[in-house]
């Protein structure tokens, strides 16, 4: 089963960290309000990323790694991936 890394953009301009196997359902219940604690006092303005893992174990490290980064990393990274964002 594939894992999915995925970075949010804030509405304050911060950015969320994350792993899912369903990052539509995952995005979704970020936006509702019912998500993490972290997007519950930071409402989500757009999906800025997604990367796809082979495995759980794969995505964690990379969510871990990308955590660590400043925030100008993350949207550098951001900006290597193919995307289309979300509203």
């Amino acid at each position: 089963m594939a894992w999915f890394l995925y970075l949010i953009e804030c509405k304050d301009g911060s950015i969320y960290t994350g792993i899912t196997t369903d990052v539509e359902a995952r995005y979704a219940t970020h936006a509702s309000g019912n998500g993490a604690r972290y997007t519950r006092a930071h409402p989500p303005s757009r999906l800025l990323a997604v990367v796809e893992y082979a495995d759980r174990s794969s995505a964690a490290k990379a969510e871990y790694a990308t955590k660590c980064l400043s925030a100008p990393e993350k949207r550098a990274f951001c900006a290597r991936q193919n995307v289309t964002t979300k509203p």
